[in-house]
């Protein structure tokens, strides 16, 4: 957990299951307890959280409290955290409903930007003003400042436009993962999905356009559908549509101008993920990352006969710790990542900058339908 409220903290490789519960616990149970010598020279100092001590609304259980922090460790570094966004798995995890659950009481945040303002004598890869976000999931980012273990964290360029940086580490590393792991993709080809105006759905338009390839993206019918649409056609999407469109005979005329899709990304499920798959190639590849509609997806006999498609799934949590004994597909990837963004290719999504003592107002907007304004705690 980007927790380190504590000396010791969860160290990635060893973080999963029943051990992620068991760290934690150890961890956290000092939230409360003695204060730490004068070890270090941050110890005794203080720092402001966003904590819950139990699952639930997140409007009724987080509370922003002081929290002190540990000692710099040697193999540690102590860390102001800049910004940290609120995203759907943040709310989830603390309602107890997501995959991984902290034990409780745990600090709120999976993704963010710090600043590293201190190093333990021992910390090699990272130094003093370096930019770092987490390398996984866990690490209670809502936060003001941390002491963390070195190989928790990853740098970034502190070059980059704050925004992007804090909303680096799980929507464009999902769009990225899918776009190159599932389909040889090359330009001119296509992709289809639904969620595009979701944080994953902006970095796809944006991956794929920089890679020369095509999207069909799918929203929801809203006020402002136009206005939504004219956004995501600035950010390189080649169409923009409504759902009910997919059902309707005159989604072949879109067919005459762009290719069938290879490659199907579903962040909802149900019915919208059902006329994905309908519309994809021959052996093309519809992959679940989400599933906002909480509906099962359905696949029709027929396409898995007559079109042999492969419905797969993606986490990119998993992913990260399936890479997590070796970091050079992680730091790859987050080059590539950068590179866009320094070159103006990819960007954040549109996001509202709420400061920590407003959190609440952060919380309430999160969780409203239709929104398409990433909430990020400024620190």
């Amino acid at each position: 957990m980007w927790m380190p409220l504590y000396r010791v903290c969860l160290r990635r490789q060893t973080v999963s299951g029943r051990r992620l519960t068991t760290a934690l616990s150890r961890c956290l149970s000092h939230i409360n307890g003695p204060s730490f010598s004068h070890s270090a020279a941050v110890c005794g100092q203080t720092h402001r959280a966003l904590l819950y001590r139990s699952h639930g609304d997140p409007a009724k259980v987080v509370q922003l409290e002081d929290v002190e922090l540990p000692p710099t460790g040697a193999k540690d570094v102590l860390v102001k955290m800049l910004a940290a966004p609120v995203n759907p798995s943040d709310i989830n995890m603390i309602q107890g409903t997501y995959a991984i659950l902290p034990h409780l009481p745990a600090v709120g945040g999976n993704e963010g930007v710090a600043q590293i303002t201190e190093v333990g004598s021992q910390v090699t890869s990272l130094k003093a003003g370096d930019w770092v976000i987490p390398r996984d999931a866990g690490l209670g980012t809502w936060r003001t400042a941390a002491v963390l273990a070195e190989d928790d964290v990853i740098s970034v360029p502190n070059d980059i436009p704050l925004l992007a940086a804090a909303t680096l580490g799980v929507n464009p590393c999902t769009a990225f993962r899918m776009l190159s792991d599932f389909e040889d993709l090359k330009p001119g080809d296509c992709v289809i999905q639904n969620a595009a105006n979701s944080g994953v759905g902006q970095a796809v338009i944006q991956i794929a356009a920089a890679r020369g390839i095509s999207t069909i993206n799918v929203i929801r019918d809203r006020p402002g559908f136009t206005q939504l649409s004219d956004r995501l056609k600035s950010i390189g999407a080649h169409h923009v549509i409504k759902e009910e469109d997919l059902r309707r005979p005159e989604i072949k005329e879109l067919f005459k101008i762009c290719p069938k899709p290879k490659l199907a990304l579903n962040g909802v499920g149900g019915k919208s993920a059902t006329e994905l798959l309908r519309h994809l190639q021959v052996s093309g590849s519809m992959v679940t990352y989400g599933g906002m509609s909480k509906q099962p997806v359905t696949v029709p006999v027929s396409a898995l006969i007559f079109k042999d498609v492969k419905v797969r799934g993606f986490w990119v949590t998993q992913w990260k710790r399936d890479h997590s004994h070796d970091g050079r597909a992680f730091r790859a990837m987050l080059d590539e990542l950068c590179s866009l963004i320094q070159q103006g290719k990819l960007t954040a999504p549109k996001c509202t900058e709420v400061g920590l003592q407003e959190y609440h107002r952060a919380l309430d907007s999160a969780m409203e339908p239709f929104t398409s304004m990433k909430q990020v705690l400024i620190m």
